[in-house]
C-alpha cells in the first residue's frame, strides 16, 4: 500500500508500537544506569550488548529450533547455514584470542568442558525440548522480549529445569568421560581453525546437497519490501546478515566479559535464588557450594555477568518487536501446547546444565572456542531434535513457524 505525495508512490510508513517502544527504551537507559552504579561499567555494558543480541536475534527471527526444523521437515537449510557462517567467524576470532589466553590484560577464558556421558545426554534432551518448547536457549529470551504468553511457560520451565540440574550435576560429573579438549591448544591455531571451518563447512555443504536433492535447487530468498533505514529500525534482517552481527557481538562479549556468549547459567541462578527465597537450603547442594557458584548465590545477579545479558536481550527484542509493530502478538493457548511447552522448558533446563550450555554456551561459543564437546553436543542435540520433531503432532504442534 502507498501514499501519493507531488504525483509519486512512496511506501506507506511502518506502524510501530509507541508503548513498548518507549517503555523498553527507557528501561534499557535507566537499567544501564542502574546496573553500573550497582555493579560496574563492564555490567552495565555487558547489559547494552545483551540488548544488542535481543534486537538482532528479533528482527532477524535468528533461531536454531526453527532452522533446524526445516532443515528436517522442508528440506531447507539456508538458517542452517546462516548459523554456520556466524560459528566461522567468531571462531576465526576466538582461537587466536583463548590461545594468547592475556592479550589484552584480561584473561580470556573458552567455552570449554569435558567431553562425554552428560554432555551426550543432555544435550539429547535438550534438542527434543527445544522443539517441543518452541525454542532454544536465546529463540526462548528473544520470543519472550517479544510478548509470547506461551514462550513465557517455556521459560518457567526452564528455569525449573535448570535448578534441578544443578541438584543432579555432581552425579552425572562422575559418569564416563574425557577431559576438556580445545583444537587451539591440542593442534596449534591454524589447524584447529581448518579443522573448525572444515567442520562446519561439512554441515554446510550437506545442507545444499539435501536442498538440492530435495527441490532441484536451493531456496531464492525474496528481499522485503522495506530498505535502508527502515529496514534496519523495523526489520526483517537477513540471517546471514544477522549471523555475522551476532558473532561480532559474540567476539566482543569474549573481550569484555572474558568469556564467551552464554545463557542457561543465568537460569539455574535464578532459580537458585527463588528457591532459597522460599526456604529451600540449596546452599548445602554441593554445586553451589563450589568457589564461584556459592559466590554467585549470595552476590547480586547484577554481578552475573550471563544474567545481565539475559535481561538486556529480553528488553532489546522487546525495543525491536515494538519497533516492527509486532509486540505481544495474539496467539490461541490450548492445554496441550501448554504442556508442550512446559515438558520442553524441563528439558532444555536440565539438558543444558548437563551438557554444559544451550545452543549458545555450547554449540555457538563451544564450537567457536575449539572444543570438541561442542562438536558433541551439536550431533546429540540434533539427533534428540529429530525425536521432538516426531512428537510435535502429539501435543498439535506440526505445522512449522521459524523461530
Amino acid at each position: 500500500m502507498t501514499d501519493t505525495t507531488a504525483g509519486q508512490l512512496r511506501p506507506a510508513p511502518i506502524p510501530f508500537d509507541r508503548g513498548p517502544v518507549w517503555f523498553t527504551s527507557l528501561a534499557l537507559a535507566f537499567g544501564t544506569l542502574a546496573i553500573w552504579q550497582l555493579a560496574d561499567l563492564r555490567q552495565a555494558a555487558l547489559f547494552l550488548i545483551g540488548s544488542l543480541m535481543g534486537l538482532t536475534l528479533y528482527h532477524a527471527s535468528f533461531g536454531f529450533t526453527g532452522g533446524w526444523r526445516r532443515m528436517v521437515v522442508e528440506g531447507r537449510g539456508h538458517a542452517m547455514r546462516a548459523q554456520m557462517v556466524m560459528i566461522g567467524v567468531a571462531a576465526l576470532a576466538f582461537i587466536p584470542l583463548l590461545t594468547l589466553g592475556n592479550p589484552f590484560g584480561q584473561p580470556l577464558a573458552g567455552a570449554t568442558a569435558p567431553v562425554g556421558v552428560s554432555v551426550l545426554l543432555g544435550a539429547a534432551m535438550f534438542g527434543l525440548g527445544m522443539q517441543l518448547g518452541g525454542g532454544c536457549g536465546s529463540g526462548t529470551l528473544f520470543t519472550v522480549g517479544g510478548g509470547s504468553s506461551r514462550m513465557l511457560v517455556t521459560l518457567a520451565f526452564f528455569i525449573v529445569g535448570a535448578l534441578l540440574g544443578t541438584a543432579h550435576l555432581p552425579f552425572w560429573l562422575t559418569q564416563p568421560s574425557l577431559p576438556a579438549i580445545a583444537l587451539g591448544t591440542s593442534l596449534g591455531v591454524p589447524l584447529a581453525l581448518l579443522v573448525t571451518l572444515a567442520g562446519l563447512g561439512a554441515v554446510a555443504l550437506i545442507t545444499v546437497l539435501v536442498e538440492r536433492r530435495r527441490h532441484g535447487a536451493l531456496e531464492t530468498i525474496k528481499a522485503p519490501a522495506a530498505s535502508g533505514w527502515a529496514r534496519l529500525l523495523h526489520g526483517p534482517w537477513p540471517l546471514v546478515g544477522a549471523g555475522l552481527a551476532l558473532a561480532g557481538l559474540n567476539i566482543l562479549t569474549l573481550l569484555v566479559a572474558g568469556h564467551p556468549w552464554s545463557i542457561t547459567y543465568g537460569f539455574g541462578l535464578w532459580g537458585a535464588k527463588i528457591a532459597q527465597a522460599v526456604g529451600v537450603p540449596v546452599a548445602t547442594w554441593e554445586f553451589w557450594t563450589w568457589p564461584a557458584q556459592a559466590q554467585a548465590l549470595q552476590s547480586s545477579v547484577l554481578e552475573d555477568s550471563t544474567s545481565v545479558m539475559d535481561f538486556g536481550l529480553i528488553l532489546g527484542a522487546a525495543l525491536a518487536a515494538g519497533l516492527a509493530g509486532k509486540f505481544a502478538p495474539k496467539a490461541a493457548l490450548p492445554f496441550l501446547s501448554l504442556l508442550a511447552a512446559a515438558i520442553g522448558g524441563m528439558l532444555m533446563g536440565y539438558g543444558a546444565r548437563l551438557s554444559f550450555g544451550c545452543n549458545i554456551g555450547a554449540l555457538f561459543s563451544g564450537i567457536a572456542s575449539g572444543s570438541v564437546h561442542g562438536w558433541l553436543w551439536f550431533a546429540a542435540a540434533f539427533v534428540g531434535s529429530l525425536g521432538g520433531i516426531a512428537l510435535r503432532p502429539v501435543f498439535g504442534l506440526d505445522g512449522f513457524k521459524r523461530k
